[in-house]
């Protein structure tokens, strides 16, 4: 199991800009896919972005394509979100995901759902004004 941690969320103007991390601890030398989701009230979790942990594979959802970029520092395992041009409809709270996974360029077939992960963070708020 690992533990994740996210810090970053705040308040921010649409246009604005903020970056998410993620701190992973608990694992030895285990590889990672590792990922974003984030869920607004009254919504379902939707996916955002994922990462293989070598950094050698990304995907994104195509409402944030552009805007955010996921990044990973695999030397010491945190996740980063750089979210830019931040719009209204960004405002949720954001989940870290992790999932046990060697493949450096390939991310796990269902990498877009929620149960395709087994450890998860606390949730960071983002909110973004108009």
């Amino acid at each position: 199991q690992v533990q994740l941690v996210e810090s970053g969320g705040g308040l921010v103007q649409a246009g604005g800009s903020l970056r998410l991390s993620c701190a992973a601890s608990g694992r030895t030398f285990t590889t990672y896919a590792m990922g974003w989701f984030r869920q607004a009230p009254g919504m379902e979790r939707e996916f955002v972005a994922a990462v293989t942990y070598s950094g050698g594979r990304t995907e994104y959802a195509d409402s944030v394509k552009g805007r955010f970029d996921i990044s990973i520092d695999n030397t010491d395992g945190t996740l980063y979100l750089q979210m830019n041009s931040l719009e209204p409809e960004d405002t949720a709270v954001y989940y870290c995901v992790a999932k046990r996974w060697t493949y450096s360029y390939s991310l796990p077939s269902g990498y877009k759902f929620p149960s395709e992960y087994d450890n998860w963070g606390q949730g960071t708020q983002v909110t973004v004004s108009s």
